[in-house]
């Protein structure tokens, strides 16, 4: 291997077209731009985005975002930070007490992330199928809320 046998793979590259050479090559004449208008002149195109005058998407669409005002109650707690709570009662409230939601949240949901050694009651929340089979491996229970969706 040297650097003067180096070449791309067969196939990876293609010839360019040699336009204007002759009505034969297929690409003469008007060469593959049709008749007049603007995208047959040269120098003939317009800005990205552009649509013919038409108010284009980019200006009709709003510059804000979307927040979701369900967001502002939903919250969800990771398995390992249950382990935070002392008595091991978790409830919506015993997690807002503990800093682990926020003040405002309504519905909370625990998800499986991490693991859990010790024994805790959930009531009132939201569990996933797994963090619901490792609480109840190690030793507590789930007196879940059916979830939404």
């Amino acid at each position: 291997m040297s650097l003067n046998n180096l070449k791309p793979a067969a196939g990876s590259r293609k010839t360019a077209h040699r336009v204007g050479r002759g009505i034969g090559s297929g690409w003469g004449k008007t060469c593959g731009r049709g008749h007049k208008g603007q995208k047959s002149r040269s120098g003939g195109w317009h800005k990205v985005g552009f649509e013919g005058g038409q108010m284009p998407i980019q200006r009709r669409l709003p510059k804000f975002g979307f927040t979701s005002r369900m967001g502002r109650h939903y919250a969800e707690v990771r398995l390992h930070e249950l382990a935070l709570i002392e008595d091991g009662a978790v409830n919506p409230a015993s997690l807002i007490a503990a800093g682990l939601v926020p003040l405002q949240t309504k519905t909370v949901k625990v998800i499986l992330s991490g693991s859990i050694e010790k024994a805790v009651q959930i009531t009132g929340c939201r569990v996933t199928k797994g963090a619901k089979a490792a609480v109840e491996s190690a030793g507590g229970s789930v007196t879940d809320i059916p979830s939404a969706g």
